[in-house]
């Protein structure tokens, strides 16, 4: 292959320059590192099939290579081809028995097929011979996570954490596994030994942040991602996590300052430009909002979230017709999000584009029929253009749903008092005011009249407690 393609930058470029080979008829001898990097590009695309069809190729040319007979046993695991997989794996094994990646390929294919014991037995052979002994304890806890084994995936990400504290995916797995097991709380004393043992030990202090804030002790976590960026100040993940936190302590300024900092040490990345913009949105600064959504977009096109992010601040602008633009941008990509479809009807309504509103409330509704406020809004639009037939129907397929709702109630009762059924609508305010007497002034939004409000509040005030 020519040193002008050699020195490309490998990724899409390369795979786009092989797809035009193929399909040329034209191509020549690769240099087996041009074949890696093709093949992880798929890889990363988790376009399966056609790595293996670089794969195929590959082994063609080299079929004594264990890096290329790894490649393929990974694809093929990936399509759940777990026998022929472990062929190739045995083979890369037997050519290289002491490579510690393909060794770790080994256990986890075998994990994934369902075979646990063999797993763990190929995992625990390393230990004999691995310097990255942490990394083996990591895959075997991986091993018996997957096999819904929490107790024995705890045990083995702890040894991993042990022989080395800068593991962050094993303290992440860990604390995962504490807290489905409910064992999070009783763990601190476990990462405060790491602190004890070391005070300056950044990444001791980084991981009891988390553990903090999984058991929602922000104010704990605060102090602990500070006291990791004091030690290390371009610990960018301390500053990310520590913006989280600040965004559930709603201290949306101090969150917005921690991902600023993590921008600076990071530079550029969709999910910190997602995370300023939603700072921003929430300290209602849409403008700016949407700038950073929208960059977040152009680094992940996929990134649904900052689509909808830009569709939501759109609507707070009452730019209703851009923002259905947008949230459909965001629904393209990830149909399953209720809030998506919420967000969508609300624009466009306000386009006056009733038929395709009532279709956004259908959606939402099949994803999350408990969710009150979909009911609520649904019917709301029947009752604005006064069918209180169809309105008084969604508000029943609502407390089909949650007849502990007290809103829906509420709104049953003023559907029913606009319909002139003021009989069955006392019934349904008699339970409203039982189920929570101080949301009645919803009441009042639908009768703004002094009079009927006068009337409303004398009914009413006879449940009072």
């Amino acid at each position: 292959m020519s040193d002008h393609f050699e020195k490309r930058r490998g990724g899409k470029e390369l795979a786009d320059w092989f797809e035009n080979q193929l399909k040329n008829n034209e191509l020549q001898f690769l240099d087996l590192n041009v074949y890696a990097d093709i093949i992880e590009h798929y890889l990363q695309d988790d376009d399966n099939e056609k790595a293996l069809e670089v794969c195929n190729i590959a082994e063609g040319q080299y079929p004594y290579s264990s890096e290329i007979l790894a490649s393929k046993a990974q694809v093929l695991s990936n399509l759940e081809e777990y026998e022929e997989a472990l062929q190739l794996v045995e083979r890369a094994v037997n050519l290289h028995p002491n490579d510690t990646d393909t060794l770790l390929l080994k256990g986890n294919i075998l994990s994934l097929s369902g075979d646990l014991e063999s797993a763990v037995t190929a995992f625990e052979g390393m230990l004999g011979f691995c310097d990255e002994k942490d990394e083996v304890f990591y895959h075997i806890g991986l091993a018996y996570q997957n096999a819904a084994e929490y107790h024995k995936a705890i045990e083995n990400y702890k040894l991993a954490v042990q022989h080395n504290i800068h593991h962050e995916d094993a303290m992440y797995e860990l604390a995962y596994c504490l807290d489905i097991t409910g064992e999070l709380e009783s763990s601190i004393d476990f990462y405060q030994r790491f602190i004890d043992q070391d005070p300056y030990s950044a990444n001791a202090w980084y991981n009891l942040g988390i553990v903090f804030n999984k058991l929602e002790q922000y104010e704990k976590a605060v102090q602990a991602y500070e006291y990791a960026i004091a030690i290390d100040d371009n610990f960018a993940s301390a500053y990310f996590n520590l913006g989280n936190t600040y965004m559930s302590l709603e201290k949306y300024k101090k969150a917005l300052q921690a991902y600023k900092e993590t921008y600076e040490i990071e530079g550029a990345d969709a999910e910190t430009y997602c995370c300023i913009a939603g700072a921003y949105e929430k300290l209602r600064k849409f403008d700016k909002a949407i700038k950073f959504y929208q960059k977040s977009t152009k680094l992940d096109y996929l990134n649904d979230e900052a689509w909808y992010g830009v569709g939501y601040c759109l609507n707070k602008q009452h730019r209703w017709y851009e923002a259905a633009f947008f949230l459909n941008k965001a629904i393209k990509i990830n149909k399953a999000n209720e809030t998506y479809w919420l967000s969508l009807a609300e624009a466009e309504y306000n386009t006056g584009n009733v038929v395709s509103c009532l279709e956004a409330y259908y959606e939402a509704s099949m994803l999350d029929p408990e969710n009150p406020q979909i009911w609520l809004d649904w019917s709301y639009v029947f009752y604005e253009q006064g069918d209180y037939d169809k309105a008084m129907s969604l508000i029943l397929n609502g407390l089909d749903e949650m007849p502990e709702s007290a809103e829906l109630y509420y709104y049953a009762t003023a559907y029913l008092i606009a319909d002139g059924q003021y009989k069955e609508a006392f019934n349904y305010l008699e339970n409203a005011l039982t189920l929570d007497f101080k949301k009645h002034e919803i009441l009042y939004e639908f009768f703004p009249r002094l009079e009927t409000q006068k009337a409303l509040f004398k009914i009413i005030d006879q449940y009072r407690k």
